[in-house]
């Protein structure tokens, strides 16, 4: 070797061997760190599952869980299950049986490496997959929870002493989520809320929680936009959480809904418990058609309504709406039945929906052009309306499972078919004593009052007693108009304020005078049969003037 090359390595030999000292060090302190974190993790995990039992009272199993150096604190866990509150030994669910409260398929996070003893260690975000909440019925937490059940003892670590290792969680964000609300209501189907994301905030307080959430529901298909509170957690009954937020859904389709169709926008506040919510809002759909006729109307509501989260039950106290020009408020329920076989018979599932509906200003050709596929309605007139309303789950079309029991009154009624408010004019002229002046009356002027009891049933409107008053006559009628078609078929009498030889006017009307007394009928004028048939758009309407009979002589 030469006195150069000697020279060399007098001078950078020790370099090298320092180089290759520092890179053996970190070889052998990234095996140490590795071997640590491996005989780590069982440790971190039971500080998972003992933090999570301490929490909810529960028993809780983490199928792995890893942690790893590169670039900070990596950590992942797969297999989280949680069992609801332990219960009373001989009352709750034995270890091993039952369903967990709640699934979760992966969880992981990252933090960086600033670990101190005594301080939690700062996690940014943890991010959750395939979250299942499976919240059992009132009935199973009815019994108090034991104690000690979880916690530091089942992690093999005794009560009091010193953790090691404590995270503090700036937020949670999960994905693919459900909650699925069971019932104790036999024959009740349990209610599921598909979340299509989740963001948690104000995780480590012990207090509510805050959240930020994406509901997708199937009916009316749509996503709910959600923000608020939830918690503090009640261990011993979940259900019982309370719960508050502020809701917008958009563009719901209410075609998901058999026979009704429109897209609605709803905002509204919820506050109370998992299980019993109130909720205050309001709706726009301003295209709102039955499916079988087709004409839209604008339908705008208000409302305040109780909620049971265990089934979706709601109840309305009251519904405050506007259909077109017409306003009118309602309250009942809304249940949800299961399908079920009844006495042999098929029962289909559904919601059944029971309410007391009070229309107080309102127009009569906003209902009937909702119930009709031409915008050419029968009659126009001032409507109230107090009615039981009553649609029961099927397959049925809505206007045939449609029940309405309950009385209307109509006022400044006109009919638009010319023909028949035509007749309508001259029965009110020539029930005045007026005949002479048909030619030069215009009926648009000619207004009626109309009131009776009413029944709905199968798409047909029954009419028992209907009361029908015009300026001169006083109409009595009982009949039916089909919904489908607008077939008509109504038969009464109309009694006239005027004597018979007045009611025929001219030259016949002078025959008759002298007959005049025996025509008289319970006080009035003369009593004149009268018919109405036909169709909406081709009615025929009868009136018997020349079937008038003098009144019997006893």
């Amino acid at each position: 070797m030469t006195e150069q090359r000697k020279s060399f390595w007098r001078r950078h030999g020790w370099a090298k061997w320092v180089a290759g000292g520092l890179l053996l060090a970190l070889a052998v302190t990234a095996v140490v760190v590795d071997l640590g974190l491996r005989r780590a993790e069982p440790y971190l995990r039971a500080r998972i599952v003992a933090g999570l039992e301490s929490r909810f009272n529960a028993r809780v199993e983490l199928d792995s869980f890893h942690v790893s150096l590169v670039n900070g604190l990596w950590a992942e866990g797969k297999g989280l299950r949680i069992w609801p509150p332990a219960q009373v030994e001989g009352v709750g669910v034995p270890e091993g049986h039952g369903e967990p409260l709640i699934r979760l398929d992966d969880f992981r996070f990252h933090a960086p490496l600033r670990y101190r003893p005594g301080t939690p260690i700062h996690v940014s975000v943890v991010e959750l997959k395939g979250l299942s909440i499976q919240l059992p019925p009132r009935s199973h937490f009815e019994h108090p929870a034991t104690e000690g059940v979880g916690g530091a003892e089942a992690a093999g670590k005794p009560r009091g002493a010193v953790s090691l290792v404590s995270f503090d969680v700036d937020r949670v964000e999960c994905t693919g989520a459900e909650l699925i609300m069971e019932t104790d209501k036999p024959g009740k189907l349990p209610l599921e809320f598909a979340i299509a994301r989740v963001s948690l905030t104000n995780i480590a307080s012990g207090g509510a929680i805050g959240f930020n959430a994406d509901l997708t529901i199937p009916k009316p298909l749509g996503t709910i936009k959600t923000k608020g509170s939830f918690g503090p957690w009640q261990k011993t009954d979940p259900g019982e959480s309370p719960l508050a937020g502020d809701y917008r859904f958009e563009h719901a389709d209410l075609a998901t809904f058999k026979g009704i169709a429109g897209i609605l926008d709803s905002t509204g506040h919820f506050q109370g418990t998992l299980r019993d919510l109130t909720v205050d809002g309001e709706t726009r759909t301003p295209d709102f058609r039955l499916t079988h006729y087709g004409n839209t109307l604008s339908l705008t509501t208000r409302f305040h309504a109780r909620v049971d989260g265990t089934n979706g039950d709601t109840w309305l106290e009251p519904v405050d709406a506007t259909l077109g020009h017409s306003h009118f408020t309602a309250q009942g329920a809304i249940v949800r039945v299961p399908e079920a076989v009844v006495g042999g018979a098929q029962q289909y599932g559904g919601h059944d929906i029971a309410l007391t509906v009070n229309v107080n200003r309102a127009r009569i050709e906003d209902f009937l052009r909702l119930a009709s596929r031409s915008n050419n309605v029968i009659l126009t007139g001032d409507v109230t309306v107090k009615t039981k309303l009553h649609i029961p789950p099927g397959t049925a079309p809505l206007h045939e499972r449609l029940k309405l029991d309950g009385w209307f009154a109509l006022d400044k009624a006109r009919f638009t078919s010319a023909k028949i408010q035509g007749r309508i004019t001259e029965l009110s002229l020539r029930g005045q004593g007026r005949p002479n002046e048909l030619k030069t009356t215009d009926p648009a002027s000619i207004l009626s009052h109309m009131e009776s009891s009413f029944q709905l049933a199968g798409g047909v409107i029954m009419l028992p007693a209907l009361d029908y008053t015009v300026p001169g006559a006083k109409i009595e009628l009982k009949g039916t108009y089909g919904l489908e078609g607008g077939a008509l078929n109504f038969d009464g009498t109309a009694k006239m304020e005027a004597s018979v030889s007045k009611m025929v006017g001219g030259w016949k009307g002078l025959l008759l005078k002298p007959v005049d007394r025996r025509f008289k009928k319970d006080g009035v004028g003369t009593e004149v049969p009268i018919h109405i048939e036909g169709t909406r758009e081709k009615p025929k309407f009868g009136i018997g003037i020349n079937r008038i009979k003098p009144e019997e002589k006893p």
